[in-house]
């Protein structure tokens, strides 16, 4: 009767065979150069990458372990040398406003030959212009003006002179300026003699030396003109004699940089202020009594000035950058300005400003997680920015943050790059929803897949995978058996037959500890015990807290029935998630069935344990009983449902047939087979809907069974629905192959009952009515009598109230 439902062993496990392989073992494989399953995700990324337009960034979605960053590396890393380098970026200083220094592009790959040439320019310069300075034929020419311009003082002073004689004045010259004194009989006139004086003639005196002193003013301004004169015209001198080496000196630079515009404006500008600044060449005295100590270092508070700060050198690069930014703060992505202290405060100048990820892939790719990404939201805004504006602004982030602390600000540079962020679908639809400008910018979602079709072609692809894996990682090379242990695993980690998983993480972890077993083994070739040795092992390491849980239903701390029949009780499956391990864990579900309030009471929900999916599949058994039942009248009965010793929340609908089938149980006073688990949730129709987790329910309950003793009545009722997803231990398959255990496969709650029962549900006739002894024929019954009992106890005049 039952064997219409029981699942061959054949269909419990897809088998690779590995003489469809072509090779001894992975070291005659050429490694996989191509991505398996991910069509849509790369023609995405190739789109993304070809457009140039603004706008077209691009965010990489997929669940973790599917290789993301790895392919995502890989074709960028093709597309990017295959285009040209860019610009190297320096940072120089504004000679015109120290706060804002400029940031010039310098041909790719010279950027340091750049700075280099100027530093040595610089030190030339300091060791040649002092000589020129001390050279004879300057010394005299700057003599003869020291001595044209002293003639011409002298011949003022000389005329101040003759006219104060004229008005029987004398001037003195002193260090405070020019001194009047009143002569009698050419001689200065004392203190007491003046006093002697008459007033008149004092007065008279008084007004000739008041009057006189504008002529002195005269004077002291024409000698003032005259002194700067002096200055001009020796400054001139020396920038004369200067400005034939300075400009032999940048004219090298000049020559080695012809072609580059930027870096010929900026030698202008240098050439100028060094002109301006000539003083500055010049030792001092100190420099004198301490000479050859400090000829080779610059002053910071001069030459610092000429020095050339390379942001971004692309010499070793080959095409345009792919930069990947692993811990994306604000000072590795924006770049930053350092500080030093200085007199109990801080300093800084343009050559400590340190560019970020952002400038070093400036011309190319920046590929970064958008999880570490969010965790600083200041980045994420100025990734925007720069993004939108095209601009690239390093600035300081404490000046940002508002402290009001003084600090330089670059000119904006010019940007140009793609940004690739990879994340979850999660955050990239919480950005989409929330973040208006994130669809603008980034218009390119390249969507990863976890599994592909299980075919020919790509089970080949996948033994080039695990060739390129063990070249990577200097692994053993896999066997053929070794291989298809692998593409099994591969299938079960997928959770279908028909479909290989290309989370690629737990894959190359697993081909790394098969390697270790076979090394331990000696062995020098992977084979298929060795993975399986892996994949035993990886779970004996975590599932502590499964083996703890079985010990519970062994010792009957936990009841659980896996033989014998009783009425209103089933075994129900759940799987618990553990870290990296999944494991499936039976549990008891028992219902009661009686007159009063109708309705289904969901224990767990009374109790906070049930979570909204529990709910809603228990609310959907209720639509069923009254589609099935309640037709004639309505079904006056009170449910009560639970799971037993169940402390913890519940969610999920997987156990609503499950539910269902316990109800059933109790409403038709029908025993159910304890060594029969079900799983599988249902609609409001009866139909039994596929479930999560099938592999690891079964493989739960069939281990407690085997614990317990198997007797040859044990097994579980799947949905028809989750045949593909087969992919049972070898154990297990061999279990139902000898008939100890058996998979019932049923796509409607009237098959399960049946499996449960022996009974059949029975078939309505015209009058809704079902065989007296089927199921469904009892349950009518039932409920038949407890309106009857309802009718008897219904008080006379009035309706049966709920108290009653």
């Amino acid at each position: 009767m039952l064997e219409q439902f029981e699942t061959a062993a054949e269909a419990l496990r897809h088998v690779c065979d590995p003489r469809q392989f072509d090779f001894s073992d992975t070291s005659a494989l050429p490694p996989l150069e191509v991505v398996i399953g991910q069509e849509r995700a790369v023609q995405a990324i190739d789109f993304g990458l070809s457009m140039k337009s603004a706008g077209y960034n691009i965010f990489v979605t997929g669940p973790v372990g599917t290789g993301k960053q790895t392919i995502v590396g890989d074709i960028v890393g093709k597309y990017a040398r295959e285009q040209p380098r860019p610009d190297d970026w320096c940072l120089v200083n504004n000679f015109q406003d120290e706060y804002r220094p400029v940031a010039i592009a310098v041909p790719a790959g010279r950027a340091f030959e750049f700075s280099k040439r100027m530093t040595k320019v610089v030190a030339d310069l300091r060791a040649a212009l002092p000589k020129i300075f001390a050279d004879k034929e300057f010394l005299d020419r700057q003599a003869r003006l020291q001595e044209k311009y002293a003639r011409t003082q002298e011949t003022l002073f000389g005329q101040l002179e003759t006219k104060a004689a004229e008005n029987n004045l004398r001037i003195n010259r002193t260090k405070m300026g020019y001194q009047t004194l009143a002569l009698k009989d050419n001689q200065p006139i004392t203190k007491e003699d003046f006093a002697a004086l008459p007033e008149t003639e004092q007065a008279r005196i008084k007004e000739t030396i008041r009057a006189f002193q504008s002529v002195i003013e005269e004077t002291e301004q024409s000698t003032s003109q005259v002194v700067q004169q002096h200055q001009s015209d020796l400054e001139k001198l020396m920038q004369e004699a200067a400005l034939f080496i300075i400009r032999r000196r940048l004219n090298v630079v000049r020559t080695v940089f012809e072609g580059c515009p930027p870096v010929l404006s900026y030698l202008d500008h240098v050439q100028e202020d060094m002109l301006e600044n000539i003083h500055f060449f010049l030792p001092t005295p100190e420099e004198h009594t301490t000479a050859g100590e400090n000829d080779s270092q610059i002053s910071p508070f001069s030459f610092k000035r000429y020095i050339v700060n390379v942001l971004a050198d692309r010499k070793t690069m080959q095409g345009a950058p792919v930069i990947f930014e692993s811990n994306p703060t604000y000072q590795n992505v924006l770049g930053h300005i350092e500080k030093r202290a200085y007199l109990g405060g801080v300093k800084t100048d343009f050559t400590m400003v340190q560019g970020g990820a952002l400038l070093r892939a400036n011309g190319g790719y920046l590929i970064m997680e958008v999880e570490s990404l969010m965790m600083n939201a200041m980045v994420w805004e100025a990734l925007k920015r720069a993004l939108q504006t095209k601009l690239l602004g390093i600035e300081d982030i404490v000046s940002e943050m508002g402290y009001g602390v003084t600090s330089l600000r670059p000119q904006p540079i010019p940007l140009d790059v793609k940004v690739i962020l990879i994340g979850s679908y999660a955050i990239f639809e919480t950005l989409q929803n929330h973040d208006s400008k994130f669809d603008k910018i980034f218009k390119v979602r390249a969507d990863f897949d976890f599994e592909t079709d299980l075919t020919p072609e790509t089970i080949k692809l996948y033994a080039r995978f695990i060739a390129r894996a063990c070249r990577e990682e200097n692994l053993l090379p896999f066997a053929a058996s070794g291989v298809a242990a692998m593409v099994e695993y591969g299938e079960r980690f997928a959770g279908d037959q028909q479909k290989l998983s290309l989370r690629f993480g737990p894959i190359v972890g697993i081909l790394k500890e098969a390697d270790y077993w076979a090394r331990k083994q000696e062995n020098a070739v992977i084979t298929d015990a060795h993975v399986q040795v892996a994949i035993q092992k990886r779970r004996f390491r975590y599932n502590l807290y499964e083996e703890k849980m079985r010990e519970s239903f062994e010792n009957e701390s936990v009841l659980l029935d896996v033989e014998g029949v009783e009425i209103g009780q089933v075994n129900a499956l759940a799987v618990y998630q553990m870290g990296d391990i999944a494991f499936g864990r039976p549990s008891r579900i028992t219902a009661e069935t009686f007159m009063g309030k109708p309705g289904i009471v969901n224990i767990e929900r009374e109790a906070d344990l049930s979570g909204r999916s529990h709910d809603k599949g228990v609310m959907i058994l209720s639509g069923y009983l009254g589609r099935t039942f309640a037709q004639q009248a309505p079904l006056g009965i009170s449910i009560s449902l639970t799971f037993e010793q169940s402390y913890g929340p519940i969610d999920g609908d997987s156990a609503s047939s499950t539910e269902l089938y316990v109800i059933l149980s109790s409403l038709a006073d029908l025993p159910i087979r304890q060594g029969i688990a079900v799983t599988g949730s249902v609609n409001q129709k009866g139909e039994i809907q596929a479930i999560g987790g099938v592999n690891q329910k079964i493989e739960g309950y069939f281990d407690v069974c085997q614990k317990k003793g198997l007797t040859g009545s044990q097994g579980v009722i799947i949905p028809k629905a989750n045949l593909a997803n087969l992919m049972l231990k070898r154990e297990v398959v061999e279990a139902v192959r000898a008939g100890r255990f058996f998979i019932y496969q049923v796509a409607h709650v009237t098959e399960g009952i049946h499996i449960l029962t022996g009974l059949p549900t029975g078939t309505a006739d015209e009058t809704g009515a079902y065989p007296a002894e089927s199921v469904y024929g009892r349950i009518q019954s039932k409920l038949k009598s407890f309106r009857e009992r309802a009718r008897e106890l219904k008080p006379a005049g009035g309706a049966l109230s709920e108290n009653e």
